[in-house]
């Protein structure tokens, strides 16, 4: 079965015509890479911001418009090269982690909040800890075998938690105000 075939990847919080998502597709794309590439630190304000757009995204985009959202993030931090300073190869490590990490919580906004209808907070605060539980684990995994340096297991714990709580706050005030717009 083709993943994005899901019926369950077609649900948005409320319908956009075309235009409008390949527009907002464009934007939280633009979001998501330029951010981490432009900005790289406080790494508070930069992970918030990537948060913002994944939930978004699971919002209001549909299937394989997904994607960018989810992959670009660990894009730009790689490129610019400064967040994780002399740690950022190490980001090669953790890439589909995040990809993977990303997706749970897009794939949280999908099934809890738009498929079974539970609150936007329970929602964010289920995909924030199960984001930060995989990607928690998979710096310990890489640590404990020697692959990753101690660094990553607070920025893929903690900060990870807070980013995705700030960010999830962010993104309901933005769709908000788009939904009385």
């Amino acid at each position: 079965m083709n993943f994005y075939k899901n019926s369950l990847w077609e649900k948005t919080e409320y319908g956009l015509s075309n235009v409008q998502e390949n527009l907002e597709l464009i934007a939280y794309s633009m979001l998501a890479l330029l951010v981490p590439f432009a900005f790289g630190h406080p790494q508070m304000l930069v992970g918030a911001l990537v948060n913002a757009a994944l939930i978004l995204a699971a919002l209001n985009l549909k299937n394989q418009k997904l994607l960018p959202i989810i992959l670009l993030p660990s894009v730009g931090v790689l490129a610019r090269g400064l967040i994780f300073g002399p740690f950022t190869l190490f980001l090669v490590y953790m890439m589909p982690f995040i990809w993977c990490g990303n997706t749970i919580l897009v794939y949280s906004f999908k099934k809890l909040g738009l498929e079974n209808g539970v609150g936007r907070f329970r929602t964010l605060i289920a995909g924030a800890l199960a984001k930060t539980l995989f990607l928690f684990t998979s710096a310990f995994i890489l640590h404990s075998a020697g692959i990753l340096p101690k660094i990553f297991l607070t920025t893929m714990g903690v900060l990870q938690l807070a980013t995705a709580l700030i960010g999830g706050i962010i993104a309901f005030t933005i769709q908000s105000v788009k939904k009385t717009a």
